[in-house]
């Protein structure tokens, strides 16, 4: 049985930086094919507020991201995957009248 793949602490840093800096709701780091690490902003920013609430999920991807990895070993890409995939919060849009 093959030992899973450790945590690197650069990674947490790099998804945790990327929900508190750039504003994102989810970052998530591909650290191996069987390895993520993932942070999610629990709740949309608001201008008063004053604490910022993650959730920091490590170990094996969902079904969404499962697919992501899989088109990227196809395209030959190699772990860890270097850029971020980040998720933004939806914006407010109204229906026309």
């Amino acid at each position: 049985m093959e030992q899973e793949p450790k945590i690197a602490r650069s990674s947490i840093l790099r998804v945790v930086e990327a929900c508190l800096g750039l504003g994102a709701r989810r970052a998530t780091f591909y650290q191996h094919p069987r390895q993520i690490v993932r942070a999610t902003r629990r709740w949309k920013p608001r201008k008063g507020e004053r604490t910022v609430e993650l959730l920091m999920t490590f170990g094996k991807p969902n079904y969404r991201e499962r697919r992501f990895i899989s088109a990227c070993q196809k395209a030959g890409e190699p772990f860890p995957v270097r850029k971020l995939q980040l998720e933004w919060f939806k914006s407010k849009t109204r229906r026309p009248r």
